[in-house]
């Protein structure tokens, strides 16, 4: 049985992600937040496109006209609480304090190139 999953790997907030079509991830918060829901973002810095056990093109660095759509499922989606602790020692110096970072949830609609 063939799997005929077309893959694409782009960069994303100083990053790199593989994404395929159908699937939902968490990209970092778009607009501020003020995006909604079902607009659509394009990326058009693709490194790499493929299919599963097929031929990949690989740019230079990015592959000439390839661009992966997403659909904005969710606007702002927070994550986990993240706890900084410093303490200094011999001292009574000790600071807790929290961070949330908040993201935006896509769905990968398309892939071409």
């Amino acid at each position: 049985m063939a799997d005929d999953t077309t893959y694409a790997i782009i960069e994303e907030s100083g990053g790199q992600r593989k994404v395929t079509q159908g699937e939902s991830i968490y990209i970092d918060l778009y607009e501020g937040g003020e995006a909604k829901q079902g607009d659509t973002i394009t990326i058009d810095k693709v490194l790499v496109v493929g299919a599963a056990g097929g031929d990949a093109k690989i740019g230079t660095p990015y592959v000439d006209g390839a661009s992966v759509t997403l659909e904005i499922s969710e606007p702002v989606v927070k994550g986990d609480k993240v706890y900084i602790h410093k303490f200094r020692t011999k001292s009574t110096y000790q600071r807790k304090t929290g961070h949330r970072q908040r993201y935006t949830k896509v769905n990968v609609s398309s892939i071409n190139g």
